[in-house]
């Protein structure tokens, strides 16, 4: 396959054998590590590769997160399956319009990476006719909508929080444009009381309803043009996935809220204390579950609340004390080897980590599955739709951008 962007007959080629390649190894990327099992079932198949898998170091396992693909000392099937998920995730990046650096002025008030994912995707915007008036959906305070609004085109800008609202417009007023900033749940039903055909919706990283939302109604106001670089697919208000294509609801993959997470789960842009924390997290709650097996003398998982960071500071002991009373447990006995457990804990953490990179191998090619359902609904709806990459990976591993436009309708004059 070519490193392309997506477009035409190629969406739904590419989406079919994507949809072979999930439901064909399935058994392989569904079950979560030590949280659903502790002997994952494609252990009994692939023996060596658990093994080989579990023996690695923590260190080991983070240095192929990003890039699973690329660990092709690993025994079978782990070196075709790496080489099937890259050949199947290959998507090139979408051109971008050379432009003058913004004023200053826009970039106040945003963190330098969102700054420059919002020059990337508003560099990336490039439609066969040329926008009349800019929505920026599920605004925030409104940067992307007023860097493009820079075109001189009337902008509008909706988001749900009041005080998002009342930021963003003061910011506008700042910079001398005439936006407007409206308050709108885009959920609720006179959400397409907003939408107009002569508007270009954008939205950058809304949650999954949210862009499935926009999508829905503005392909049913006829809107002449939308953008969208979605996040967060499992943030829907269903136990299970709604397929939105013909091809994607004739598929037999089924998608529960977990499966949705997978995509999400790569980090590439917390730093280094916000890994650490997360490490030093989840081994304590591997170690307590161990330990919460033994005072409930039930060998299974126990879900636990989210915490605050300010627990970490605690020792391990005084963890697992406060925790037990947390859920309501057995008092842990004072004769529990506090210093052992935490070192299991620890050990536990590599391993999931090492067991995860065979799940990560369809991170991306499940994104897609879910990006090409997205971009054949609209080709359904008479859109043309070309899908690719917008900012590289580091700067964003949500960097796929779906750019749909209805087609220009021909006037012919007759004499």
């Amino acid at each position: 396959m070519n490193d392309q962007t997506l477009s035409g007959d190629v969406l739904l080629q590419r989406f079919r054998a994507l949809d072979e390649f999930l439901h064909v190894h399935q058994e392989l990327w569904r079950p979560r590590p030590f949280i659903q099992h502790r002997q994952l079932p494609w252990e009994n198949s692939h023996p060596e590769l658990g093994r080989w898998l579990r023996t690695r170091s923590l260190a080991q396992a983070e240095a192929a997160h990003g890039q699973p693909q690329l660990l092709q000392q690993a025994p079978p099937p782990f070196p075709e399956l790496a080489r099937q998920s890259a050949n199947l995730s290959l998507i090139g990046d979408l051109p971008q319009r050379a432009s003058a650096p913004p004023p200053a002025r826009l970039s106040v008030d945003v963190p330098g990476r969102k700054w420059q994912q919002i020059r990337a995707f508003a560099d990336s915007l490039q439609f066969q006719q040329a926008p009349q008036h800019w929505l920026d959906w599920c605004a925030g305070k409104g940067h992307l909508g007023r860097l493009l609004a820079q075109d001189g085109n009337p902008l509008t800008c909706l988001e749900h929080n009041p005080a998002l609202i009342a930021a963003g417009r003061q910011l506008s007023l700042r910079q001398g444009l005439a936006a407007q900033h409206r308050q709108q749940d885009v959920l609720a039903a006179d959400a397409i009381e907003q939408l107009k055909e002569e508007h270009s919706p954008v939205a950058l990283h809304a949650c999954g309803d949210l862009h499935v939302r926009l999508m829905q109604l503005a392909s049913r106001v006829g809107c002449r043009q939308l953008a969208i670089a979605p996040c967060c697919y499992n943030r829907i208000d269903s136990p299970h996935y709604q397929a939105l294509s013909g091809a994607a609801q004739a598929s037999g993959l089924q998608l529960s809220l977990d499966d949705l997470a997978l995509p999400l789960s790569e980090t590439v842009t917390a730093g280094a204390r916000v890994r650490r924390q997360r490490d030093l997290s989840m081994a304590r709650r591997l170690g307590f579950d161990l330990l919460q097996r033994q005072l409930r003398n039930i060998d299974q998982y126990l879900p636990t609340p989210s915490l605050p960071t300010a627990w970490l500071e605690k020792d391990f002991a005084d963890y697992c004390r406060d925790l037990a009373a947390l859920k309501e447990l057995p008092a842990p006995a004072a004769t529990t080897d506090w210093p052992s457990l935490e070192r299991q804990g620890q050990q536990l953490l590599a391993e999931v980590r090492n067991l995860e990179l065979l799940r990560a191998l369809f991170r991306r090619p499940l994104e897609l599955w879910l990006l090409l359902d997205r971009a054949l609904y609209l080709q359904e709806r008479g859109y043309d739709v070309r899908l690719g990459r917008f900012c590289s990976h580091n700067l964003s591993p949500r960097n796929l951008l779906l750019l749909a436009e209805r087609p220009a309708v021909a006037h012919t004059i007759c004499g």
